[in-house]
């Protein structure tokens, strides 16, 4: 999981700080409160998180428990792929 923590990272670095290393936030903390992502920053982290991870992000997944830090990013990411192996082995 420590590689999904540095590319989920290395996306809010480059596309969202612009680079700026010192507004990361820490893996808990709110990246909505911390001021880091607003909604349409929302917007490109899903699209981020679809085409990088190879996920469908539902609408109705689209809550603060998955998305709104990077540790709840990462164990969203680690869910969703961890359901995409079950199914794919099933069939």
């Amino acid at each position: 999981m420590a590689d999904v923590q540095r590319t989920i990272e290395g996306f809010i670095l480059d596309s969202l700080l612009l680079g700026d290393a010192d507004r990361l936030p820490a893996p808990s903390e709110s990246l909505v409160e911390s001021g880091v992502i607003d909604s349409t920053g929302i917007l490109e982290l899903i699209e981020f998180l679809e085409a990088e991870f190879e996920i469908s992000v539902h609408e109705s997944e689209t809550v603060p428990e998955n998305l709104d830090g990077v540790a709840n990013l990462v164990a969203y990411v680690g869910r969703k792929t961890a359901t995409r192996e079950r199914e794919s082995l099933a069939s």
